[in-house]
């Protein structure tokens, strides 16, 4: 079986995720009690006490799901399970998370450099102002002529039929407006803070990279894949570009996960809340393997 690793992004946080890790596995909370030293604040009761609306700013669902993803996997190892890890991949933050379950950095590392993307990218969404909506039922040709037809950008390809697009507040609306228009039937505007993954997170991404020079990446001990081309990826140097470019380009997500099954990817697990990136395979090929893992009593079925 080749086991694929696969790590949530922003919006599937949710509280009380990681209560039950950090009270059954002592891997776990070990992780819990250092991010909390790191951070300087309580992730461990934001995360498990919310409220929601304590857990939702950029800076702090991003730490909380890279913290809450590691200790799934540190509670896994703990039992003798996934000790066979073939591919990671993530979605948008959780490719960050991928890379440190592949150790092309410690966790400690990875909870500085995911504490600084969440800062910056909340940064850049208080100096803009920015919009996404979710487009549904739609070919990526059409998609893409609306974006050029109203200047918005698509930042997610999560699944055949699901794309996101994103960019200024009024254009997002002109294009919201101009999709139903065309006939497009289910276009739906997104409660976010900001227009990720386009060009207003453009002040984000010069920062983010001027951050990242002095952090030591390694090659990575299993295969990871990037959002941004949607292929396998192994040079250091490569992935922090990679991870760069990644905060102002589309996160083709579909593509990550066809490639690891073109690449022998039998068995996917989600580490994280929700179930999301599993109800996107489903909805990508309803032939693949896959399971969510977020609280300590799933891990029973691994």
């Amino acid at each position: 079986m080749g086991l694929a690793l696969l790590f949530a992004g922003q919006g599937a946080q949710k509280t009380g995720m990681g209560k039950s890790l950090y009270a059954g596995s002592p891997a776990a909370r070990a992780l819990y009690d250092e991010a909390n030293r790191v951070l300087g604040w309580d992730l461990a009761h934001m995360s498990f006490e919310g409220p929601d609306a304590a857990l939702t700013p950029t800076k702090v669902c991003q730490p909380a799901l890279f913290v809450h993803g590691m200790a799934l996997l540190a509670a896994l190892r703990e039992q003798g399970k996934a000790s066979e890890i073939n591919f990671a991949l993530g979605l948008s933050l959780g490719e960050v998370t991928a890379y440190a379950a592949a150790g092309v950095f410690d966790f400690t590392t990875g909870l500085k450099i995911v504490a600084e993307r969440g800062r910056l990218m909340q940064l850049a969404c208080e100096q803009t102002s920015g919009a996404m909506a979710a487009v549904i039922g739609e070919e990526r040709t059409s998609v893409a002529e609306l974006c050029r037809d109203f200047d918005v950008e698509a930042a997610n390809f999560n699944a055949p039929g699901q794309i996101i697009i994103s960019g200024e507040n009024t254009k997002i609306a002109a294009a919201v407006a101009g999709a139903k228009e065309r006939g497009m039937k289910k276009v739906i505007p997104l409660n976010v803070a900001g227009a990720y993954h386009s060009r207003l997170m453009e002040p984000a991404r010069v920062a983010f990279a001027a951050y990242l020079e002095s952090v030591p990446f390694a090659a990575p001990k299993f295969t990871v894949f990037t959002n941004t081309t949607g292929q396998a990826i192994a040079d250091p140097a490569a992935i922090k570009n990679a991870l760069v470019k990644q905060v102002v380009s589309s996160v083709l997500w579909e593509d990550c996960m066809r490639q690891a099954a073109a690449a022998g990817a039998s068995t996917f697990w989600e580490l994280g809340p929700g179930g999301v990136l599993t109800g996107l395979a489903r909805r990508t090929e309803k032939s693949w393997s896959v399971k969510n893992f977020s609280e300590f009593t799933d891990l029973s079925n691994a």
